[in-house]
């Protein structure tokens, strides 16, 4: 967990890698946003070259030359996904360009806490184990926001909704291990 003596102003860390400030630039746009959205992708670019090839579409993303160095990556929002696709259908048909570094993925899911694994029941569906899930006292709504680039390199940020602040946000290369794999094929 983040403390706030280990934070910026604006939410990320001091010491955070460039993927870790990019995962969490992206979890503050989305929870910016409020929960109950849909999931939203995103194309990572590498920001000292969209200043040089693109300077008109850098400049209207504000990033100006003086900010040189702060952000290795600039988050770019892609289209909505479609509804009622599956993710992992979804994901499954994407290919990036080459001028893409990495991608990253914010969606909204209820989790259980590690004490409630034992009681699943077996033999459900998936929609039955949702159902059940959802209605579980133990659940926990989060919003996911899980980064990854094209050299491997993956990161995680989680939001409760119970504990909804900047400083409060997990992060991890492994929190997320399904949904980064799945980020990471985009890339195969």
């Amino acid at each position: 967990m983040l403390s706030m003596s280990n934070v910026s102003s604006s939410g990320t860390p001091m010491a955070a890698s460039p993927l870790t400030r990019a995962c969490l630039e992206i979890d503050e746009y989305a929870a910016g946003l409020g929960w109950n959205r849909p999931a939203r992708l995103f194309a990572l670019v590498d920001t000292a070259r969209l200043r040089k090839q693109e300077p008109r579409l850098a400049s209207q993303l504000g990033l100006d030359q003086d900010d040189a160095g702060k952000a290795q990556y600039t988050p770019i929002e892609q289209d909505e996904l479609p509804a009622g696709t599956p993710l992992d259908k979804f994901l499954g048909t994407i290919a990036w360009p080459d001028s893409v570094v990495g991608c990253a993925l914010t969606v909204e899911r209820l989790m259980l806490p590690p004490s409630a694994e034992a009681a699943v029941p077996t033999g459900m569906n998936e929609k039955q184990l949702a159902k059940w899930v959802a209605a579980h006292p133990e659940r926990q709504e989060v919003r996911l926001t899980v980064a990854v680039l094209r050299d491997g390199s993956r990161e995680s940020a989680v939001r409760l909704r119970d504990k909804d602040a900047a400083s409060e946000v997990l992060t991890g290369a492994g929190l997320v291990p399904g949904l980064a794999d799945a980020l990471a094929a985009t890339f195969a």
